[in-house]
């Protein structure tokens, strides 16, 4: 067991990065929930319409402004959730894509440097090119098709190396909602089932995806513990993104006619496409000591099994976007 402590030991006060994205916005909710007034999370400065209570602007990739930050508020820990992960964007811009996503880290690290400071850093499963049957495990070779795979390879890199004691997890497809409707996955999809526009989603790109809820309750614990090294952080159940589309479709209640699939071969050249980077989670169950994940979706029932499933409505489950908000932005299984 490498685990040291419980989450009421948690290190206060903390600070989350990359707050705009999937992950960073559900752990803010969570965490200030749970550590009222000891809560600190940043965003880019100019993404003024994400404001609250302790939200603070400041670019990771300002470090004169970080080191203010952490002079003022003294942070204990740190989730780092930070990056650039549009991957359009990446291809089309890779120096913001390395300012944002490597020089962000190479600032947080200086930060620290100096600090007695616990970090736990997301990464992700596009680390990978997927060429293989996937499952993938912590020491297969890196080789990202894209530019923020690569990016993220090099931010791993530079912890590993400046701070070997911190806890790095790749996570795969957060499942919650995002602070502009559109940012995460089931976001991005709805949107485009919402006003009857047709998605276009991959038979063969499969991920693993994982309930924010659950990937909240993990990073407390592993916050509050001494678990150091890289460790795969994925759902127990691999899922195309067409699947993925599927559920979405018929668990909120959508017309079937506006998903769409294709190969990735099909698609354009940008951004490049992965294959199969299902990850391997059972590193971290074992130091856990528990399965952190429950499935996504938790119910068998909303489980595809052929590529027409969405389009079969059973009479007494006809899908809504009620439905959709209880089942697959939240585990009902820990509600």
């Amino acid at each position: 067991m490498f685990l040291r402590a419980t989450p009421a030991e948690l290190p206060l006060p903390l600070l989350i990065t990359g707050i705009a994205g999937v992950a960073g916005y559900n752990a803010l909710n969570y965490f200030q929930a749970r550590y009222p007034g000891q809560v600190i999370g940043i965003r880019q400065r100019d993404n003024w319409r994400l404001s609250g209570p302790g939200i603070v602007p400041c670019n990771a990739e300002d470090p004169v402004g970080l080191a203010r930050l952490f002079d003022e508020y003294r942070f204990q820990s740190v989730l780092d959730c930070a990056g650039n992960c549009a991957l359009r964007a990446c291809e089309l811009d890779p120096a913001l894509a390395w300012r944002i996503n490597v020089d962000g880290v190479r600032n947080l690290l200086d930060c620290l440097s100096t600090r007695r400071v616990r970090l736990v850093h997301l990464s992700i499963d596009l680390v990978f090119s997927g060429a293989g049957a996937g499952g993938h495990v912590e020491d297969d070779p890196t080789d990202p098709v894209t530019v923020y795979g690569q990016t993220m390879v090099a931010a791993e890199r530079l912890i590993q190396a400046a701070m070997p004691e911190a806890c790095m997890l790749r996570i795969s497809l957060p499942m919650g909602i995002s602070f502009n409707g559109h940012a995460g996955a089931i976001d991005w999809i709805q949107s485009r089932f919402k006003k009857s526009k047709p998605a276009t989603l991959y038979f063969d790109e499969v991920r693993t995806p994982h309930y924010t809820d659950c990937l909240n309750e993990l990073c407390e614990t592993v916050l509050s513990s001494d678990l150091a090294g890289l460790f795969h952080a994925g759902g127990p159940r691999p899922m195309t993104l067409y699947q993925i589309a599927q559920v979405i479709n018929r668990v909120g209640g959508y017309s079937p006619e506006c998903l769409m699939g294709c190969l990735r071969a099909q698609a354009g050249p940008i951004p490049p496409r992965a294959g199969n980077v299902s990850m391997d989670s059972s590193k971290l169950a074992s130091a856990l000591g528990y399965e952190p994940f429950d499935p996504w979706p938790a119910d068998e029932r909303f489980v595809p099994t052929d590529r027409d499933w969405h389009r079969r409505r059973p009479a007494a489950e006809p899908g809504s976007p009620e439905l959709l908000a209880r089942v697959l932005y939240r585990n009902p299984r820990r509600a």
